[in-house]
């Protein structure tokens, strides 16, 4: 199997690269994400500039219409530079909801003004008690006319803070926690009954709890009590592209845990001439590439459509909890006590990686959901 890249996505990868070699070190990250809202939006711009908010949307909506490739080297460059705007929250998440809905009208504005940076959308799904279930949902829908009242709580919103719209999953019909009768609907952040309270999450980046009040004027997404179907396919989507993002995260780990041992002096000669040292940064780089040969599996099996795609996914997914933990704690340790500090990005890099484990599900669950569809294969 040919796994080169192809032209444009050789330009697209070189094209990240140099943005971030260019002007996203370590310190301008950190500048960034002390802004308001976490991220910089003059780099948001240069994103539309650039044609990156536009690569996941077909050519229908003014797309590049480009693959799950195209998205894995986009984040795996920013996962090498611990990126901090929204791509995943505003273009994978929202877009990619809005892409799938079939709304025609809703998708050709909105998505068009995701394209030229002028929009900043969230996902709204996460509830206090639902911990990694997207079907556990308490917040509620009435109809009124056609249009909806919401009422309810979603917790740790990310981009919730930045965003116009959002995207919120609730209850029309069935039990709590029941996959049929979930809806989408699509809201404003300035209206009545919508208060957002935001805060730093581990890594830096920023999400928010968004209260709802009898918040109306809720527009459907998509179709009434089918909301479920379509969450799994974009959130499997999202999935994918934060463990492509996280492989850029331990690859740049690597790298830097071995160039450091190349310097770092103890007993009068560098550490990376110590033999217990080489054999744990060869244990960093083998995790790392039995990751990236997941990935490369996973993200084929999407392309393809294969039935065997979502558990090819659960299996990138339980590695990557599984490497990261072994890349980030050998590249703190390596590093000695200044690894784990603020003015050292290393620190970052694996508290990045934890949030990625905890998004969507960590390890422990995800092999749990792998056994029991492997099991439904079988």
């Amino acid at each position: 199997m040919n796994f080169n890249l192809s032209e444009e996505q050789a330009m697209i990868k070189d094209s990240v690269a140099r943005f971030i070699a260019d002007g996203y070190d370590f310190d301008q990250r950190t500048k960034n994400v002390a802004m308001e809202h976490g991220f910089n939006p003059s780099n948001w711009q240069t994103f539309a500039e650039l044609g990156w908010l536009s690569i996941p949307f077909p050519s229908a909506f003014g797309g590049f219409g480009g693959s799950a490739v195209d998205t894995m080297v986009i984040m795996e460059e920013f996962g090498k530079g611990l990126v901090a705007e929204p791509y995943v929250a505003t273009v994978l998440l929202f877009g990619g909801l809005l892409a799938r809905s079939g709304d025609g009208e809703i998708q050709q504005e909105l998505i068009a003004s995701i394209i030229d940076g002028s929009l900043q959308g969230g996902f709204a799904y996460h509830e206090r008690q639902s911990r990694f279930e997207l079907s556990d949902v308490k917040t509620t829908a009435v109809a009124d006319g056609d249009r909806y009242r919401l009422t309810g709580e979603k917790t740790v919103v990310f981009n919730g803070a930045a965003a116009n719209k959002l995207i919120v999953s609730a209850r029309t019909a069935g039990d709590q926690c029941d996959e049929n009768g979930i809806s989408l609907f699509l809201i404003d952040t300035e209206a009545d009954g919508v208060s957002v309270t935001a805060y730093p999450m581990m890594d830096g980046q920023q999400a928010a709890n968004i209260s709802l009040n009898n918040v109306g004027d809720a527009q459907l997404i998509g179709e009434l009590h089918q909301g479920f179907g379509l969450m799994q396919t974009v959130v499997s989507d999202a999935m994918l592209a934060l463990c492509a993002e996280a492989q850029g995260i331990m690859q740049k780990l690597t790298e830097t845990t071995v160039e450091y041992s190349k310097t770092r002096k103890q007993f009068g000669t560098v550490i990376g001439s110590f033999q217990a040292l080489q054999h744990r940064m060869v244990d960093m780089f083998v995790a790392g590439e039995q990751a990236r040969s997941l990935l490369f599996r996973a993200v084929c099996s999407a392309s393809a459509n294969s039935q065997y795609a979502n558990k090819d996914l659960l299996a990138l997914k339980v590695m990557i909890g599984r490497a990261g933990k072994l890349i980030g704690g050998e590249a703190i340790q390596l590093h000695g006590g200044m690894g784990i500090t603020d003015e050292l990005s290393v620190g970052h890099y694996v508290k990045r990686l934890m949030m990625i484990n905890t998004t969507f599900g960590d390890a422990d669950y995800n092999q749990r959901k792998f056994i029991k569809l492997s099991a439904e294969l079988d």
